[in-house]
């Protein structure tokens, strides 16, 4: 797995504790954080897949936002989720990104909480 900026010491501490393949790459001027093999909650079309965080140049005080998914997830019976019709390029894939935003707070919030968060808008999705 590439690793080709760090993270904060917690944030890969987190990151090795899940226990799925995770790199963090540069790409179209980006840096990028790449989760891969995550298993994502059923009701969704796919049972697995990758997730790409954007990672500011500032974090962690700058904050983190959306999601980046791939491949693109609708929900099983083939109905599509709000706010994730934009695609954006990422090492070569189109992914599919999840418009979502929240109050991000420096010194409480992190990766982890970020990927918590994630969960719930998946959760979100496939109850609605």
């Amino acid at each position: 797995m590439r690793r080709q900026f760090p993270l904060p010491e917690e944030d890969e501490e987190g990151l090795n504790a899940l226990g799925v393949p995770w790199e963090t790459i540069r790409d179209g001027g980006n840096q990028w954080l790449l989760l891969h093999g995550l298993r994502f909650r059923p009701g969704l079309n796919h049972p697995s897949g990758s997730v790409a965080v954007q990672i500011p140049p500032s974090y962690p005080t700058s904050g983190l936002d959306m999601a980046y998914f791939f491949p693109h997830l609708t929900l099983s019976d083939g109905r599509s989720i709000g706010q994730t019709q934009c695609h954006q390029p990422i090492d070569g894939k189109q992914w599919q990104r999840w418009s979502r935003h929240y109050s991000w707070v420096p010194g409480v919030h992190g990766v982890a909480t970020h990927i918590v968060l994630i969960d719930r808008w998946i959760e979100a999705a496939v109850s609605n």
